[in-house]
Protein backbone atom coordinates (compact mmCIF):
# COMPACT_ATOMS: atom_id res chain seq x y z
CA UNK A 1 0.00 0.00 0.00
CA UNK A 2 1.34 3.37 -0.97
CA UNK A 3 2.17 5.90 1.68
CA UNK A 4 -0.37 8.42 0.33
CA UNK A 5 -3.12 5.79 0.44
CA UNK A 6 -2.23 4.89 4.04
CA UNK A 7 -2.33 8.56 5.07
CA UNK A 8 -5.69 8.94 3.36
CA UNK A 9 -7.11 5.93 5.21
CA UNK A 10 -5.83 7.22 8.55
CA UNK A 11 -7.37 10.66 7.92
CA UNK A 12 -10.65 9.01 6.93
CA UNK A 13 -10.71 6.94 10.13
CA UNK A 14 -9.94 9.99 12.25
CA UNK A 15 -12.70 11.92 10.52
CA UNK A 16 -15.20 9.15 11.25
CA UNK A 17 -14.07 9.09 14.88
CA UNK A 18 -14.58 12.85 15.19
CA UNK A 19 -18.06 12.64 13.67
CA UNK A 20 -19.05 9.80 16.01
CA UNK A 21 -17.63 11.70 18.97
CA UNK A 22 -19.57 14.83 18.12
CA UNK A 23 -22.78 12.87 17.72
CA UNK A 24 -22.22 11.15 21.07
CA UNK A 25 -21.61 14.52 22.74
CA UNK A 26 -24.73 15.98 21.16
CA UNK A 27 -26.88 13.01 22.15
CA UNK A 28 -25.48 13.18 25.67
CA UNK A 29 -26.46 16.84 25.91
CA UNK A 30 -29.97 16.14 24.64
CA UNK A 31 -30.56 13.28 27.07
CA UNK A 32 -29.31 14.63 30.39
CA UNK A 33 -31.25 12.15 32.49
CA UNK A 34 -29.19 9.14 31.38
CA UNK A 35 -25.83 10.87 31.77
CA UNK A 36 -26.74 12.52 35.06
CA UNK A 37 -27.43 9.10 36.56
CA UNK A 38 -23.95 8.02 35.51
CA UNK A 39 -22.58 11.10 37.24
CA UNK A 40 -24.35 10.08 40.45
CA UNK A 41 -27.28 12.52 40.21
CA UNK A 42 -30.91 11.69 40.88
CA UNK A 43 -33.17 12.68 38.00
CA UNK A 44 -36.45 14.24 39.18
CA UNK A 45 -39.36 14.83 36.81
CA UNK A 46 -41.72 17.66 37.74
CA UNK A 47 -45.07 18.61 36.19
CA UNK A 48 -44.85 22.40 36.38
CA UNK A 49 -47.40 25.20 36.19
CA UNK A 50 -46.46 28.49 34.55
CA UNK A 51 -45.13 31.78 35.87
CA UNK A 52 -41.73 30.62 37.08
CA UNK A 53 -40.01 29.27 33.96
CA UNK A 54 -37.10 31.73 33.99
CA UNK A 55 -36.36 31.13 37.65
CA UNK A 56 -36.37 27.34 37.28
CA UNK A 57 -34.10 27.59 34.23
CA UNK A 58 -31.64 29.90 36.00
CA UNK A 59 -28.13 28.49 35.57
CA UNK A 60 -27.14 29.22 39.17
CA UNK A 61 -30.27 27.52 40.53
CA UNK A 62 -29.60 24.50 38.32
CA UNK A 63 -25.97 24.43 39.49
CA UNK A 64 -26.96 24.48 43.17
CA UNK A 65 -29.42 21.64 42.61
CA UNK A 66 -26.75 19.60 40.81
CA UNK A 67 -23.68 20.32 42.93
CA UNK A 68 -25.17 20.66 46.39
CA UNK A 69 -28.21 18.39 46.24
CA UNK A 70 -27.16 15.95 43.49
CA UNK A 71 -30.38 16.53 41.57
CA UNK A 72 -30.98 16.72 37.84
CA UNK A 73 -34.43 18.30 37.61
CA UNK A 74 -36.51 18.15 34.44
CA UNK A 75 -39.50 20.50 34.41
CA UNK A 76 -42.36 19.71 32.00
CA UNK A 77 -44.92 22.45 31.32
CA UNK A 78 -48.50 21.76 32.41
CA UNK A 79 -51.52 24.02 32.75
CA UNK A 80 -53.03 23.93 36.22
CA UNK A 81 -56.37 22.67 34.94
CA UNK A 82 -54.89 19.73 33.04
CA UNK A 83 -53.24 18.39 36.19
CA UNK A 84 -56.77 17.61 37.39
CA UNK A 85 -58.38 16.30 34.21
CA UNK A 86 -55.42 14.49 32.56
CA UNK A 87 -53.32 11.61 33.93
CA UNK A 88 -50.10 13.10 35.29
CA UNK A 89 -47.74 11.21 32.96
CA UNK A 90 -45.13 12.68 30.62
CA UNK A 91 -46.80 11.10 27.59
CA UNK A 92 -49.88 13.30 28.19
CA UNK A 93 -47.78 16.30 27.12
CA UNK A 94 -46.01 14.52 24.26
CA UNK A 95 -42.89 13.43 26.16
CA UNK A 96 -41.50 10.17 27.51
CA UNK A 97 -42.42 6.92 25.75
CA UNK A 98 -43.11 7.88 22.13
CA UNK A 99 -45.00 4.65 21.44
CA UNK A 100 -47.47 5.55 24.17
CA UNK A 101 -47.60 9.16 22.90
CA UNK A 102 -48.68 7.82 19.51
CA UNK A 103 -51.26 5.51 21.05
CA UNK A 104 -52.71 8.41 23.06
CA UNK A 105 -52.96 10.49 19.86
CA UNK A 106 -54.91 7.59 18.33
CA UNK A 107 -57.46 7.73 21.14
CA UNK A 108 -56.12 5.08 23.53
CA UNK A 109 -56.53 5.82 27.24
CA UNK A 110 -53.74 5.58 29.81
CA UNK A 111 -53.55 6.28 33.53
CA UNK A 112 -50.74 6.83 36.01
CA UNK A 113 -50.92 3.09 36.72
CA UNK A 114 -50.58 1.90 33.10
CA UNK A 115 -47.52 -0.16 32.17
CA UNK A 116 -44.72 1.71 30.44
CA UNK A 117 -45.81 5.27 31.22
CA UNK A 118 -43.32 7.87 32.45
CA UNK A 119 -44.33 9.01 35.92
CA UNK A 120 -43.62 12.22 37.80
CA UNK A 121 -41.88 12.73 41.10
CA UNK A 122 -43.57 16.02 41.92
CA UNK A 123 -46.21 18.55 40.90
CA UNK A 124 -45.31 22.26 41.05
CA UNK A 125 -48.55 24.23 40.74
CA UNK A 126 -48.75 27.97 40.16
CA UNK A 127 -51.87 28.36 42.29
CA UNK A 128 -52.47 27.02 45.80
CA UNK A 129 -56.06 26.00 45.05
CA UNK A 130 -54.80 23.38 42.58
CA UNK A 131 -52.25 22.11 45.11
CA UNK A 132 -54.94 21.76 47.77
CA UNK A 133 -57.36 20.17 45.31
CA UNK A 134 -54.85 17.65 43.96
CA UNK A 135 -54.47 16.17 47.45
CA UNK A 136 -58.16 15.21 47.45
CA UNK A 137 -59.53 12.01 45.96
CA UNK A 138 -60.27 12.32 42.23
CA UNK A 139 -63.96 12.94 41.47
CA UNK A 140 -64.67 10.50 38.65
CA UNK A 141 -68.16 11.94 38.16
CA UNK A 142 -66.48 15.17 37.07
CA UNK A 143 -64.10 13.36 34.71
CA UNK A 144 -61.04 13.79 36.93
CA UNK A 145 -58.01 11.55 36.42
CA UNK A 146 -56.46 9.20 38.98
CA UNK A 147 -53.83 10.91 41.13
CA UNK A 148 -50.58 10.04 42.80
CA UNK A 149 -50.48 9.76 46.57
CA UNK A 150 -49.09 13.05 47.86
CA UNK A 151 -46.43 12.27 50.45
CA UNK A 152 -45.90 15.91 51.42
CA UNK A 153 -45.10 19.35 50.17
CA UNK A 154 -46.26 22.91 50.59
CA UNK A 155 -45.74 26.53 49.68
CA UNK A 156 -42.46 27.17 47.88
CA UNK A 157 -42.65 30.52 46.05
CA UNK A 158 -44.91 33.49 46.80
CA UNK A 159 -45.79 36.79 45.16
CA UNK A 160 -48.65 39.07 46.26
CA UNK A 161 -51.25 40.76 44.11
CA UNK A 162 -50.47 44.49 43.77
CA UNK A 163 -51.94 47.36 41.79
CA UNK A 164 -49.47 49.34 39.71
CA UNK A 165 -50.19 53.01 39.17
CA UNK A 166 -48.48 56.38 38.72
CA UNK A 167 -47.43 59.21 41.02
CA UNK A 168 -50.18 61.60 39.91
CA UNK A 169 -52.93 59.02 40.33
CA UNK A 170 -51.69 57.97 43.75
CA UNK A 171 -51.53 61.57 44.97
CA UNK A 172 -55.23 61.96 44.14
CA UNK A 173 -56.14 58.62 45.74
CA UNK A 174 -54.33 59.68 48.91
CA UNK A 175 -56.21 62.97 48.98
CA UNK A 176 -59.45 60.98 48.60
CA UNK A 177 -58.60 58.80 51.61
CA UNK A 178 -58.22 55.58 49.61
CA UNK A 179 -54.43 55.19 49.72
CA UNK A 180 -52.14 55.58 52.73
CA UNK A 181 -48.34 55.87 52.67
CA UNK A 182 -46.33 54.21 55.45
CA UNK A 183 -42.53 54.09 55.47
CA UNK A 184 -42.35 54.77 51.77
CA UNK A 185 -44.84 52.00 50.88
CA UNK A 186 -48.30 52.75 49.47
CA UNK A 187 -51.29 50.76 50.74
CA UNK A 188 -54.87 50.76 49.50
CA UNK A 189 -56.50 51.02 52.91
CA UNK A 190 -60.06 51.61 51.66
CA UNK A 191 -60.58 49.13 48.83
CA UNK A 192 -64.40 49.12 49.27
CA UNK A 193 -64.46 52.88 48.59
CA UNK A 194 -62.39 52.43 45.43
CA UNK A 195 -64.74 49.67 44.29
CA UNK A 196 -67.75 51.90 44.96
CA UNK A 197 -66.20 54.67 42.84
CA UNK A 198 -65.99 52.19 39.94
CA UNK A 199 -69.51 50.83 40.50
CA UNK A 200 -70.93 54.39 40.73
CA UNK A 201 -69.23 55.38 37.46
CA UNK A 202 -67.15 58.14 39.02
CA UNK A 203 -64.71 59.85 36.70
CA UNK A 204 -61.05 60.55 37.29
CA UNK A 205 -61.93 64.24 37.29
CA UNK A 206 -64.17 63.63 40.32
CA UNK A 207 -61.06 62.91 42.42
CA UNK A 208 -59.07 65.81 41.01
CA UNK A 209 -57.42 64.18 37.97
CA UNK A 210 -58.70 66.50 35.24
CA UNK A 211 -55.95 65.37 32.84
CA UNK A 212 -57.36 61.83 32.72
CA UNK A 213 -60.40 61.13 30.57
CA UNK A 214 -63.18 58.69 31.43
CA UNK A 215 -64.25 56.66 34.44
CA UNK A 216 -62.09 55.38 37.26
CA UNK A 217 -61.01 51.86 36.43
CA UNK A 218 -58.48 49.18 37.35
CA UNK A 219 -57.36 47.10 34.38
CA UNK A 220 -56.86 43.38 34.97
CA UNK A 221 -56.65 40.17 33.04
CA UNK A 222 -59.93 38.33 32.55
CA UNK A 223 -60.74 36.19 35.63
CA UNK A 224 -62.70 33.77 33.47
CA UNK A 225 -59.63 32.80 31.42
CA UNK A 226 -56.60 34.03 33.41
CA UNK A 227 -55.19 32.81 36.72
CA UNK A 228 -53.97 36.29 37.85
CA UNK A 229 -57.40 37.72 37.06
CA UNK A 230 -59.11 34.95 39.00
CA UNK A 231 -56.79 35.53 41.98
CA UNK A 232 -57.59 39.26 41.94
CA UNK A 233 -61.35 38.69 41.75
CA UNK A 234 -60.99 36.16 44.56
CA UNK A 235 -59.47 38.97 46.63
CA UNK A 236 -62.35 41.31 45.73
CA UNK A 237 -64.88 38.63 46.67
CA UNK A 238 -63.16 38.12 50.04
CA UNK A 239 -63.27 41.88 50.69
CA UNK A 240 -66.97 42.05 49.76
CA UNK A 241 -67.64 39.11 52.09
CA UNK A 242 -65.57 40.81 54.82
CA UNK A 243 -63.34 37.69 54.86
CA UNK A 244 -66.30 35.49 55.88
CA UNK A 245 -66.41 33.44 52.68
CA UNK A 246 -69.40 31.09 52.99
CA UNK A 247 -71.84 29.81 50.39
CA UNK A 248 -74.40 32.33 51.65
CA UNK A 249 -72.08 35.36 51.62
CA UNK A 250 -70.69 34.38 48.21
CA UNK A 251 -74.18 34.12 46.69
CA UNK A 252 -75.10 37.52 48.14
CA UNK A 253 -71.99 39.32 46.84
CA UNK A 254 -71.39 37.69 43.45
CA UNK A 255 -74.01 39.88 41.67
CA UNK A 256 -72.22 43.01 42.90
CA UNK A 257 -68.87 41.57 41.80
CA UNK A 258 -70.33 40.79 38.38
CA UNK A 259 -71.44 44.41 38.01
CA UNK A 260 -67.87 45.44 38.84
CA UNK A 261 -66.60 42.93 36.24
CA UNK A 262 -68.89 44.33 33.53
CA UNK A 263 -67.95 47.93 34.26
CA UNK A 264 -64.25 47.03 34.08
CA UNK A 265 -64.63 46.68 30.30
CA UNK A 266 -62.03 45.16 27.97
CA UNK A 267 -59.53 42.81 29.58
CA UNK A 268 -56.23 41.38 28.42
CA UNK A 269 -55.84 37.61 28.49
CA UNK A 270 -52.18 37.57 29.56
CA UNK A 271 -50.53 39.55 32.39
CA UNK A 272 -47.41 40.12 30.27
CA UNK A 273 -49.43 42.01 27.64
CA UNK A 274 -51.16 44.11 30.29
CA UNK A 275 -47.91 44.97 32.07
CA UNK A 276 -46.29 45.95 28.77
CA UNK A 277 -49.23 48.25 27.96
CA UNK A 278 -48.91 49.83 31.39
CA UNK A 279 -45.25 50.64 30.84
CA UNK A 280 -45.60 51.78 27.22
CA UNK A 281 -48.77 53.88 27.42
CA UNK A 282 -48.10 55.53 30.79
CA UNK A 283 -50.61 57.21 33.07
CA UNK A 284 -52.85 58.30 30.19
CA UNK A 285 -53.19 54.77 28.79
CA UNK A 286 -53.28 52.58 31.89
CA UNK A 287 -53.74 54.62 35.11
CA UNK A 288 -54.04 51.46 37.24
CA UNK A 289 -53.46 47.77 36.54
CA UNK A 290 -53.50 44.55 38.55
CA UNK A 291 -50.45 42.31 38.47
CA UNK A 292 -48.02 40.44 40.70
CA UNK A 293 -45.28 42.12 42.71
CA UNK A 294 -42.68 39.96 40.96
CA UNK A 295 -43.42 41.53 37.57
CA UNK A 296 -41.79 44.85 38.44
CA UNK A 297 -38.76 43.22 40.09
CA UNK A 298 -38.29 40.93 37.11
CA UNK A 299 -38.55 43.95 34.78
CA UNK A 300 -36.04 45.94 36.85
CA UNK A 301 -33.50 43.11 36.55
CA UNK A 302 -34.08 42.22 32.91
CA UNK A 303 -34.29 45.82 31.62
CA UNK A 304 -32.43 48.15 34.02
CA UNK A 305 -32.35 51.01 31.51
CA UNK A 306 -36.11 50.88 30.95
CA UNK A 307 -36.76 50.59 34.66
CA UNK A 308 -34.52 53.58 35.33
CA UNK A 309 -36.67 55.71 33.01
CA UNK A 310 -39.94 55.01 34.88
CA UNK A 311 -39.08 54.12 38.48
CA UNK A 312 -39.53 57.66 39.80
CA UNK A 313 -43.11 57.79 38.47
CA UNK A 314 -44.42 54.26 39.00
CA UNK A 315 -46.13 53.28 42.23
CA UNK A 316 -46.83 49.81 43.59
CA UNK A 317 -50.02 49.85 45.66
CA UNK A 318 -50.54 47.03 48.15
CA UNK A 319 -54.21 46.29 48.88
CA UNK A 320 -54.79 45.87 52.62
CA UNK A 321 -55.53 43.04 52.71
CA UNK A 322 -53.94 41.52 49.64
CA UNK A 323 -53.75 37.89 48.52
CA UNK A 324 -50.80 35.65 47.72
CA UNK A 325 -50.25 33.92 44.43
CA UNK A 326 -48.62 30.81 45.90
CA UNK A 327 -46.59 28.29 43.90
CA UNK A 328 -46.78 25.01 45.81
CA UNK A 329 -44.85 21.79 45.32
CA UNK A 330 -46.38 18.37 46.07
CA UNK A 331 -44.02 15.42 46.01
CA UNK A 332 -44.82 11.76 45.32
CA UNK A 333 -41.38 10.14 45.68
CA UNK A 334 -38.19 10.44 47.69
CA UNK A 335 -36.60 12.29 44.77
CA UNK A 336 -39.46 14.79 44.82
CA UNK A 337 -38.94 15.30 48.56
CA UNK A 338 -35.26 16.05 47.98
CA UNK A 339 -36.27 18.78 45.52
CA UNK A 340 -38.83 20.23 47.94
CA UNK A 341 -36.20 20.36 50.69
CA UNK A 342 -33.69 21.96 48.29
CA UNK A 343 -35.99 24.94 47.77
CA UNK A 344 -35.44 25.79 51.42
CA UNK A 345 -31.83 26.63 50.55
CA UNK A 346 -31.14 30.31 51.44
CA UNK A 347 -29.05 30.82 48.30
CA UNK A 348 -31.88 29.61 46.07
CA UNK A 349 -34.30 31.82 48.01
CA UNK A 350 -32.08 34.86 47.48
CA UNK A 351 -31.91 34.22 43.73
CA UNK A 352 -35.68 33.78 43.61
CA UNK A 353 -36.17 37.21 45.20
CA UNK A 354 -33.34 39.31 43.82
CA UNK A 355 -33.65 38.18 40.18
CA UNK A 356 -37.27 37.13 39.77
CA UNK A 357 -39.25 38.76 42.57
CA UNK A 358 -40.46 35.58 44.28
CA UNK A 359 -40.74 35.64 48.05
CA UNK A 360 -40.59 32.57 50.29
CA UNK A 361 -42.23 31.85 53.61
CA UNK A 362 -45.55 32.94 55.06
CA UNK A 363 -44.78 36.67 55.22
CA UNK A 364 -42.35 36.80 52.32
CA UNK A 365 -38.85 35.98 53.55
CA UNK A 366 -36.06 38.11 54.98
CA UNK A 367 -34.57 40.09 52.11
CA UNK A 368 -33.20 43.57 51.70
CA UNK A 369 -36.01 45.21 49.72
CA UNK A 370 -34.44 48.70 49.68
CA UNK A 371 -32.34 47.98 46.60
CA UNK A 372 -35.43 47.68 44.35
CA UNK A 373 -35.81 51.45 44.07
CA UNK A 374 -39.59 51.61 44.60
CA UNK A 375 -41.69 51.24 47.74
CA UNK A 376 -41.74 47.52 48.62
CA UNK A 377 -42.65 46.29 52.12
CA UNK A 378 -40.14 44.11 53.94
CA UNK A 379 -42.87 41.69 54.96
CA UNK A 380 -46.53 41.27 54.02
CA UNK A 381 -48.83 40.27 56.85
CA UNK A 382 -52.23 41.70 55.85
CA UNK A 383 -53.58 38.97 53.59
CA UNK A 384 -56.72 36.95 53.00
CA UNK A 385 -56.72 33.18 52.73
CA UNK A 386 -56.73 31.71 49.25
CA UNK A 387 -60.22 30.60 48.25
CA UNK A 388 -61.01 26.92 47.83
CA UNK A 389 -61.52 25.38 44.42
CA UNK A 390 -65.32 25.18 44.66
CA UNK A 391 -65.59 28.90 45.47
CA UNK A 392 -63.31 29.80 42.55
CA UNK A 393 -65.33 27.56 40.26
CA UNK A 394 -68.53 29.31 41.33
CA UNK A 395 -66.89 32.75 40.91
CA UNK A 396 -65.56 31.99 37.44
CA UNK A 397 -68.74 30.21 36.35
CA UNK A 398 -70.96 33.08 37.46
CA UNK A 399 -68.84 35.74 35.75
CA UNK A 400 -68.73 33.53 32.65
CA UNK A 401 -72.55 33.15 32.63
CA UNK A 402 -72.67 29.42 33.33
CA UNK A 403 -76.49 28.85 33.36
CA UNK A 404 -76.47 26.36 36.25
CA UNK A 405 -74.33 28.55 38.49
CA UNK A 406 -76.24 31.72 37.57
CA UNK A 407 -79.50 29.99 38.50
CA UNK A 408 -78.03 28.80 41.79
CA UNK A 409 -76.65 32.21 42.78
CA UNK A 410 -79.54 34.34 41.67
CA UNK A 411 -82.09 31.86 43.02
CA UNK A 412 -80.46 31.99 46.45
CA UNK A 413 -80.07 35.78 46.25
CA UNK A 414 -83.78 36.22 45.56
CA UNK A 415 -84.78 34.23 48.65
Amino acid sequence: MKKKQLIGIVIFILLIAVIVGLKFARDSKETPGNNEEVRGLTTVYVATGGGKEDFLADEDVQKILRDKYKLNVIYDTWSNGRTITQPLIREAVGLGNQEIVNRISNGETFTINSDGVSKYDALFTSDQRFYDYYKLRADKLKGEADRYTVLGGGLTLNTPIVIYSWAGVVDSLMADGIVTERNGVYYITDMPKLMEHILDGKKWADIGLDELYGNINIASTDPVSSSPGATYYGLLLSILCESQVTDESVNVNLPKLKEFYIKSGYMNNTPADLFERYLKTGMGGEPMIVDYEKSMIDFANSNPNGFGQVKDQIRALYPAPTIWNSHCLAYFTEGGKKLYDAFEDPEIGQIAWSRYGFRTGVTGGSYDVSSIGIGVPQTISSTVTSLKMDIYNKLIGYLGNDPEIVAEVEGNTAQ
